[in-house]
C-alpha cells in the first residue's frame, strides 16, 4: 500500500491505508475539502492545516507514525516554484511510464506535488535527485522523510492533474520491505548530512556532474562567512550575490564583525524573509556565520526576524533588488521576474485581506483601481463612506463618535493616484449633483445682490447646506459652509494636496486644528469684531476629508510633528510602479461598478443611530497590546504612541466597510429598491445586521488594515517625529535638569562617556531596529551637540557633556 490518510487520534498521528481509487476520489472531493482549499488558496493558513494530510512515502502496517521506518513503493517529489511545477507537470504527463509516475497534483498554495515509484534499493533522497536530474528541475530536499505528508487539494481536473491505480495495489512483501529498510538505514549517511536539512532550491541537475561533485556542492552550506551555497538563487539571481549588494549598499561592502553581527544579522533576516519564502531553514542556508559567529547564535537572530510582524517587503531589500536588476540590464530573465516580483509585492494587501471583506461597492472600487492600489482606494473611500452614513456613531473604547475620518494617499507623479480619483466621485455622487443645485442658487443670489445693491431692500443671502466642499478655500468661507451643513457631514475631496498647501500657507495652524476637531467631533467656533466678519459655533465639527499628493506636498500639508494633527491621518501609499510594464488592460471604473457603488452609498444615509461591535473592539484592544509588547521590547515610544489613534481609525474604517456588507446583503437578497424600504421602514434593521457581519473571517481585515496605517506613519515621519522630540525646543526643564523622553534619551544612556560614531550608530540601530539610517544619527549628534549634552573632539570622537 503507498498511499495513507493522515489523521489525530488522541494526540498522536494515525494512518489509514486508502485502499482504491474510489475511496481516494471521495476524500478529496467533499464539500468541506472544497471551501478549505477555496480559503486556503485565499490566504487563510487555519484552513490550509484542515485540508485533508496524505502520505505516500511509507509503509504502516500497524497505523502507527511515529517512529516508522517501512518505506513504501512508492515516494513523493515536492515542487514549490509554480514556474518549476508547471514545467515539470508538461514533462511528466508527457511521458508518465517514464518517470514511473502515479499521482500528480496542485498544491494548495503554488507549485505541485508528484507521486512515483521509488527504485527498490535506493532512500527516498536518492530517488528524488534522480528525478530532478531527469526533469532538470530545483528540489525540496527537505521533503525526503518517510512521514513526509502533504496537504491534499480537491480531485477536480485543475488539481488532480493525473491518478495511476498502481498507487493503491497491495503488492507489499513485508519481510523483503523490513530487510530492505534495515539496508537503508545502515547506508543512509553515506550522503552528506546537508542533504537531510530542509534546504529548498538545492540544485543538482544545473550544478553538479556527478555523485561526488553532490557531495562536495550540498557541503557549501556551512557556516563560514567565506563559503556561500551558489546554488541556492531567488529569480535566478544567487542570494550570495543578493547578500552581497546588502552589504554593499548598507554597510560600505563591509560584512559584519564581532562588535555589530548580532544587530546586523537580524536587520538582514528581517528583508530576506521576504524573499525567502519566510522559511527558517532557507534563511539559515544563505546567511552566513559571520566572524566566529555559533550557528546557534545566528538561528535565534533569524528567529527574532520570523518572529516580527509581517508587512510588505522593505524598501532597502525592494532597493537591493532594484540595484541588481539594473547590474543585469543584460538578462532579460532577471529584470522581467524582478519586474514580476514588484507587480507581487503591489498587491500584498489585496491577498491579505480576506474576502469577506470585499462586499459590493468596496470590491467594485477596488477592482476599477486595480488590486496594487487596494489600501490607497481603502484609505480614501472610507471617509467618503463615513461621510455619507452620518447619522452612524461607533461606540469606540466606550467612547461614542461618528464616523469621522481624514485620509492621505501618498504616491510619485504617475504612479495611480488618479484612478481614484472617480471611485470617491461616484461614492459622492449624489452629493456633488446637490451641491451644483446650490451653487446655480448661490449664482442667482449673487446676481440678485448685484443688480440691487444700489437698492434700500437687498435680497439675503442663502444658507446652503453644501456637504461637497472644495478645499481651495479661506478659512471664514469654509468655516461658514460647515457651519450650514445642518449637523450632517462636509466632506472634502482634492486630487492635488498642494491645493492645501498653497490656499492654507499663512493659515496651516488654522487648518490642523479644523482637522483635529473633526476628527473628533468636538465643538468649533470662530469669533470675529467686524460686524461684517464671519462668526461661526459649531456644537459638532464633522467634516471627513481625502488628500492625494507627493510625499513631498504631504511634508508641506503636515509640518508639526507633535501637536496629533499626524497622529490623525490615515496614510497610504501607492505602489512604486518606477519600472513596471504599461498595463494593456488598465482597470478603470465600468459602469457596473458606478451603478453598484451608488447604490450603497444611496442607501448609507438611511443609517441611524448609536452602535457597539464588543468583536470589533476586542480586536482592536488585541492589537494594542500586542502591538505594546512589541513596542517595549526595542523601547519604541514613537510607535507605542501612534498605536491609540491608529486602532481608532482602523475601528472607523473597519465600520464603513461593514456597513457596506450591510447594504450589499440587502440589496442582493431583496434588491435594491426593497432594501431601501427595508432600511426606511426598519429603524434598527442594519444594528442587528452590522453585529452578525463581526465573523472571524471578515474581522481578520482589522489586523491588515491597522499594520498598514502605522506602518505608514513610521515610514512617514519617525525621522521628524524623533528629530521634534529631541529637539531642544520640545524638551522642558525642571530645575534645570534635562527630562528624558524619547528613544535618543535610551541611545545616549547606552554609550560610554566618550564615542565615535559607528558606536552611535550601532546603538542607535539595537534602540531603534534596522530602519536606523545613518542620516538620522547624524542628526541626533547634531541636535545633541546643539543641546550642549555632548561636545566633538580633535580626533572626531564625542564626549558627553553630562550624564
Amino acid at each position: 500500500m503507498s498511499v495513507y490518510l493522515i489523521s489525530m487520534r488522541g494526540g498522536h498521528k494515525v494512518a489509514s491505508p486508502v485502499q482504491s481509487r474510489e475511496e481516494y476520489i471521495k476524500l478529496r472531493d467533499s464539500s468541506q475539502q472544497k471551501a478549505n482549499l477555496q480559503l486556503a488558496r485565499e490566504g487563510n493558513d487555519s484552513a490550509k492545516r484542515r485540508l485533508i494530510q496524505m502520505n505516500y512515502s511509507g509503509h504502516y502496517p500497524n497505523g502507527i507514525v511515529k517512529g516508522c521506518k517501512l518505506p513504501s513503493m512508492a515516494f513523493g517529489f515536492d515542487l514549490d516554484d509554480k514556474i518549476e511545477f508547471e514545467k515539470a507537470a508538461k514533462i511528466l504527463l508527457e511521458n508518465p511510464e517514464k518517470y514511473g509516475l502515479l499521482m500528480l497534483e496542485r498544491s494548495a498554495r503554488q507549485g505541485g506535488h508528484a507521486v512515483m515509484k521509488r527504485e527498490r534499493g535506493k532512500t527516498i533522497l536518492e530517488n528524488q535527485v534522480r528525478i530532478a536530474r531527469m526533469l532538470d528541475c530545483e528540489m525540496d530536499t527537505g521533503a525526503h522523510d518517510i512521514n513526509r505528508v502533504y496537504f491534499t487539494t480537491t480531485a477536480d481536473k485543475d488539481n488532480l492533474l493525473y491518478l495511476n491505480d498502481e498507487l493503491f495495489c497491495d503488492n507489499y512483501v513485508e519481510a523483503d520491505v523490513k530487510a530492505e529498510a534495515v539496508a537503508l538505514e545502515q547506508r543512509i549517511e553515506e550522503l552528506p548530512p546537508e542533504a537531510h536539512k530542509a534546504n529548498k532550491h538545492w540544485h543538482p541537475a544545473i550544478h553538479v556532474e556527478n555523485e561526488v561533485q553532490a557531495k562536495e556542492s550540498i557541503l557549501e552550506t556551512t557556516c563560514d562567512s567565506k563559503v556561500q551555497n551558489t546554488e541556492m538563487s531567488y529569480l535566478g539571481i544567487p542570494y550570495s550575490e543578493i547578500i552581497n549588494k546588502w552589504w554593499e549598499l548598507y554597510n560600505d561592502g563591509h560584512t559584519p564583525v564581532k562588535s555589530n553581527r548580532d544587530v546586523l544579522t537580524y536587520e538582514l533576516a528581517v528583508n530576506l524573509r521576504h524573499i525567502c519564502g519566510f522559511e527558517r531553514n532557507t534563511l539559515n542556508a544563505v546567511i552566513p556565520c559571520y566572524d566566529g559567529f555559533s550557528e546557534e547564535q545566528k538561528l535565534k537572530c533569524i528567529d527574532s526576524a520570523l518572529l516580527s510582524k509581517r508587512t510588505q517587503m522593505p524598501k532597502r531589500m525592494r532597493d537591493v533588488l532594484t540595484a541588481l536588476r539594473k547590474d543585469n540590464m543584460g538578462n532579460e530573465d532577471v529584470v522581467n521576474a524582478i519586474d514580476e516580483m514588484q507587480t507581487r509585492d503591489e498587491e500584498f494587501y489585496y491577498r491579505q485581506l480576506p474576502k469577506a471583506i470585499m462586499v459590493q461597492g468596496v470590491k467594485d472600487s477596488v477592482e476599477a483601481a486595480g488590486h496594487g492600489l487596494t489600501m490607497p482606494v481603502l484609505t480614501a473611500i472610507c471617509p467618503a463612506i463615513g461621510a455619507l452614513a452620518t447619522g452612524v456613531k461607533l461606540d469606540v473604547h466606550g467612547k461614542t463618535n461618528s464616523l469621522n475620518l481624514i485620509s492621505y494617499i501618498a504616491g510619485e507623479f504617475g504612479s495611480g493616484k488618479g484612478n481614484i480619483d472617480p471611485i470617491v466621485e461616484t461614492w459622492m455622487k449624489e452629493e456633488r449633483e446637490l451641491t451644483k443645485i446650490y451653487n446655480k442658487q448661490h449664482e442667482e443670489w449673487r446676481a440678485k445682490y448685484k443688480a440691487s445693491k444700489n437698492k434700500k431692500e437687498q435680497p439675503v443671502e442663502p444658507k446652503l447646506p453644501k456637504r461637497w466642499l472644495p478645499l481651495n478655500n479661506t478659512v471664514a468661507n469654509l468655516a461658514e459652509e460647515l457651519q450650514n451643513v445642518q449637523g450632517k457631514h462636509a466632506f472634502s475631496f482634492t486630487p492635488e494636496a498642494d491645493n492645501v498647501a498653497q490656499k492654507w500657507k499663512s493659515a496651516m495652524s488654522d487648518f490642523s486644528v479644523m482637522i483635529r476637531q473633526s476628527y473628533d467631533g468636538s465643538a468649533f467656533d470662530r469669533e470675529a469684531r467686524s460686524v461684517d466678519a464671519v462668526n461661526v459655533h459649531i456644537d459638532r465639527l464633522l467634516w471627513n476629508v481625502v488628500m492625494c499628493g507627493t510625499p513631498d506636498a504631504l511634508y508641506r500639508v503636515v509640518s508639526n510633528y507633535t501637536d496629533g494633527f499626524q497622529s490623525r491621518i490615515a496614510i497610504a501609499r501607492t505602489p512604486d510602479n518606477t519600472f513596471s510594464k504599461l498595463d494593456d488592460n488598465p482597470p478603470k471604473l465600468s459602469e457596473k461598478q458606478t451603478e453598484r457603488i451608488i447604490q450603497v452609498a444611496h442607501l448609507l444615509p438611511l443609517m441611524q443611530g448609536e452602535i457597539a461591535l464588543p468583536k470589533l473592539e476586542e480586536k482592536g484592544r488585541q492589537w494594542v497590546e500586542l502591538m505594546r509588547l512589541e513596542t517595549m521590547k526595542n523601547d519604541d515610544r514613537i510607535m507605542a504612541r501612534q498605536r491609540f489613534r491608529v486602532c481608532v481609525t482602523a475601528q472607523r474604517m473597519m465600520c464603513c466597510l461593514m456597513l457596506c456588507a450591510v447594504c450589499g446583503q440587502l440589496i442582493r437578497k431583496f434588491g435594491f429598491a426593497k432594501a431601501e424600504i427595508m432600511l426606511t421602514q426598519k429603524k434598527d434593521l442594519w444594528k442587528l445586521m452590522i453585529e452578525k457581519t463581526q465573523t472571524p473571517k471578515l474581522l481578520d481585515a482589522y489586523d491588515v488594515i491597522a499594520d498598514s496605517l502605522i506602518e505608514n506613519n513610521m515610514f512617514f515621519f519617525r525621522e521628524k517625529i524623533d528629530n521634534a522630540m529631541s529637539s531642544r525646543d520640545y524638551q522642558c526643564s525642571v530645575g534645570g535638569v534635562r527630562v528624558h523622553r524619547g528613544k535618543n534619551d535610551s541611545i545616549f544612556a547606552r554609550l560610554a562617556d566618550e564615542f565615535n560614531f559607528e558606536q552611535a550608530l550601532q546603538q542607535s540601530i539595537a534602540v531603534k531596529g534596522g530602519n536606523c539610517s545613518k542620516n538620522s544619527v547624524i542628526m541626533m549628534l547634531k541636535n545633541w551637540k546643539r543641546q550642549g549634552i555632548v561636545s566633538q573632539q580633535e580626533n572626531n570622537n564625542y564626549k558627553k557633556v553630562t550624564n
